[in-house]
Formats: C-alpha cells, sequence, structure tokens
C-alpha cells in the first residue's frame, strides 16, 4: 500500500508540474512595454464584482477602458440638467468614478471612452431647455451645451484622479460607410446618418462638430496643465477607403484653429482603430493573413501625418472551436506586426486594448456578443484560463 501511495503521489506530482508547464510565462504588459505598447482591457460595471476577472486585469494590463460607464449617456442626468440654473448639463458620475477609483488604486491607467458619440446619444440633450416637448435648441446653444459638457467631464477625473485617465476619445465613429451615410463631396466622410437616424451632433451642433470638440478637449486639457493625449476612435479604420476618410478628417481637425504665432494648433494627438479583425457573426474572413498587412499599413498610414495610434477594442475573431491553433497562430502573427513597428526606441502603435478578451462558447448565435468579439475569439477561456494564444503573444514579444 505504502509503495502504491507514493506512486500515486508522484503522479499527482507530474500532473502539477505539466499544468505550471502549460502556463503561460510572463506578463503582457511588461513584454508589450519592452516594445513602447501598453496593453488594455475592457471593464464593465458588472464586472466590478468578479474579482477573479479583476485579478486578471490586475496581472497582465495596465491600461482599461470602461465598456459603457464614461460615455454621455451613461454619465447625463436629465433631472440636474433642466434644474441648472446656467442651462449647462450635469452630469452623475456615481458609477464612473468606482471604477475609475479602482483603476488608480491599482496603478492601471483609463482610456476616457468616449466624449462625443452620436450613436444611442440621449435625445433630450438637443432640445431647449432639455426637454423633448420643446423645440430642438439652436446650434450655438448645442456648442455651448457640448463645450461645457467636455470641460466638466475632463476636468472632473482629472482632479478627482490626478493623472489616471490618460487619453480621451473626443470624438468617436463619426466617419460613415456607404454612400448615403455621408455628403458625396466630403473627404471627411462626416457621417450625416446612422442605421436610417440622423446624426444629431450633425444635425444640431453642425458640420464642424467633430472640429469643434476637439478644440473644446485642447482648450481644457491646457487649461488644466494636464498630460492627457486627445484621440478619434472608429472601426474599420484599417480599411483603405475608411483609413483615408478619416486622414482626411484628422487633418481637418489639425487645420481649424491656430497658435498666437499662426502656425496650425494641433487639436488631435491620435487615432483609435478599434480593432475588430474577422467576419461580423460568420467564420468567413477570419484569421485571414492580409488583414495583417493592411493592419500595419493603416498605422504607417497614420503615423505618416504625425498621429500616434492606438488598437482601442480589439477582438481577433474565431467561431469555430476547432480553430484553436490557427487563431492562436494568427495572434502570434499580429503582434509580430505590432512588435515590427518599433524602430529608434518608439512605436507608432502605443497602446493595444482587448475588448475580445475570453471566449464565449455558450452565446447564442447571432448575438450582438456573438457576432462582435466571437465565441472563440479570447486570450483566456470563459473560465479566465490561458489559452494557446496567449503563449503565442508572450512568445512573440519575449523573443
Amino acid at each position: 500500500m505504502r509503495g502504491k501511495r507514493w506512486l500515486v503521489i508522484a503522479v499527482c506530482l507530474c500532473l502539477l508540474a505539466g499544468a505550471a508547464l502549460s502556463q503561460a510565462e510572463g506578463v503582457l504588459y511588461e513584454a508589450a512595454g519592452a516594445y513602447g505598447m501598453k496593453m488594455g482591457a475592457a471593464l464593465s460595471f458588472s464586472q466590478m464584482k468578479d474579482k477573479a476577472y479583476l485579478a486578471l486585469l490586475e496581472k497582465h494590463f495596465n491600461s482599461v477602458t470602461m465598456t459603457n460607464e464614461m460615455k454621455a449617456y451613461s454619465l447625463l442626468d436629465q433631472k440636474a440638467s433642466m434644474a441648472a440654473e446656467d442651462g449647462m448639463p450635469r452630469m452623475n458620475y456615481w458609477a464612473a468614478d468606482q471604477m475609475v477609483g479602482w483603476a488608480a488604486e491599482h496603478g492601471i491607467g483609463v482610456r476616457g471612452h468616449v466624449l462625443v458619440w452620436d450613436a444611442y446619444m440621449l435625445d433630450w440633450y438637443f432640445h431647449e431647455d432639455y426637454d423633448t416637448k420643446k423645440p430642438y435648441a439652436d446650434a450655438q446653444t448645442i456648442a455651448r451645451r457640448t463645450e461645457s459638457y467636455i470641460h466638466s467631464v475632463i476636468t472632473h477625473f482629472e482632479e478627482k484622479f490626478p493623472g489616471v485617465v490618460y487619453c480621451w476619445d473626443v470624438v468617436n465613429e463619426a466617419v460613415g460607410d456607404n454612400a448615403g451615410e455621408y455628403e458625396p463631396d466630403d473627404a471627411r466622410h462626416l457621417r450625416t446618418m446612422r442605421s436610417g437616424g440622423e446624426n444629431l451632433f450633425r444635425t444640431y451642433m453642425g458640420d464642424t462638430y467633430v472640429e469643434q470638440a476637439f478644440l473644446y478637449a485642447r482648450d481644457c486639457v491646457d487649461e488644466l496643465g494636464a498630460d492627457i493625449r486627445l484621440y478619434y476612435n472608429d472601426y474599420n479604420a484599417y480599411f483603405q477607403d475608411k483609413a483615408e476618410a478619416i486622414m482626411q478628417l484628422a487633418q481637418s481637425v489639425n487645420h481649424f484653429a491656430k497658435n498666437a504665432d499662426g502656425t496650425d494648433r494641433k487639436l488631435l494627438d491620435g487615432i483609435g482603430m478599434q480593432g475588430y479583425i474577422g467576419g461580423y457573426g460568420t467564420q468567413n474572413g477570419c484569421l485571414v493573413d492580409s488583414h495583417l498587412d493592411m493592419i500595419r499599413k493603416a498605422i504607417e498610414g497614420y503615423a505618416a501625418l504625425g498621429l500616434e495610434v492606438q488598437i482601442t477594442e480589439m477582438a481577433v475573431r474565431n467561431f469555430e472551436k476547432d480553430k484553436a491553433e490557427a487563431h492562436a497562430v494568427f495572434y502570434g502573427k499580429l503582434f509580430e506586426v505590432f512588435k515590427g513597428l518599433y524602430a529608434d526606441g518608439a512605436n507608432p502603435l502605443c497602446a493595444v486594448s482587448i475588448w475580445g478578451l475570453t471566449d464565449y462558447p455558450t452565446e447564442p448565435k447571432g448575438t450582438y456578443v456573438y457576432n462582435l468579439n466571437s465565441p472563440y475569439g479570447g486570450l483566456f477561456t470563459e473560465k479566465l484560463e490561458e489559452k494557446e494564444a496567449l503563449t503565442r503573444v508572450l512568445d512573440v514579444l519575449q523573443k
């Protein structure tokens, strides 16, 4: 019996050793930092209760993006805005403060996401006295409200959590994709429509609302003396036509205002490429090597304009469980591209934030989460176990 007992113990020790060896060695943000990149992930308010997920963020990431809680539709308070004597919008920071406070406590930087976004924007914001029973306000009023909103939000987080919010997506998804979503003679492809509905910022604030928003943000950051980078963020930003329109918009923003000496005032620091890679809801178009070259060329194109780049919402989509090895190989190739951009001690790609961080194998087919992040696209399983994809990424960064 004694001999059998020792045999069982020996077998168990071997199994434990094998399990330990199968774990990826290294910390993502440390490995990426050697090539000038922060590593980021997404955090929702509900995940604040998930201790295992928070521990994962603490271990591997030095940047975090709140999924919804720092967006205008989450912060704006209609009742308080209607009661404000100065007529300017008022916000409720209760949830966002808890999340940014957690990041501050754990030494993790925050990407502010997002100040101006037409999607899901609250209709009452655009009405006189914030009352939907009254007409829409004039452009001057909406501009004043937007300036006040941007100034108040940036200032709130900088003063309450100094240095934690290191960048803001000032404007999100303002470039249209298809004919009918923008004026045909507008090289910026400024979105006039989204899914059949009007872009309320463009309709009620005007054709330069993006440029104005960046001016308000830059004025605020300069007044605060804060080191906060200002970004334009969009999806499909590595596809050539969309990238060209985004570059036109970026140049329009950075030629919009002048310094005292008459030179262009740089209002926009960088481009956020959302980085959903592969087919939307389908394996067709996933794990395709041609995307790697498209991503590299887009980053280099933005960098040529003197702009930083961040991958802000990355999901390497994979809808088939038996494609795990191919998914891991592709992830490794992707980080070879990111690593290869590093030269002379600098990288135009200064951060990579992953939103498709874990698998979602039980997510019903066709849902938003299924289509957007895919069921088998994570670096970690749904139980937060490390996958081969993580090992491949760390191997590339630690060579």
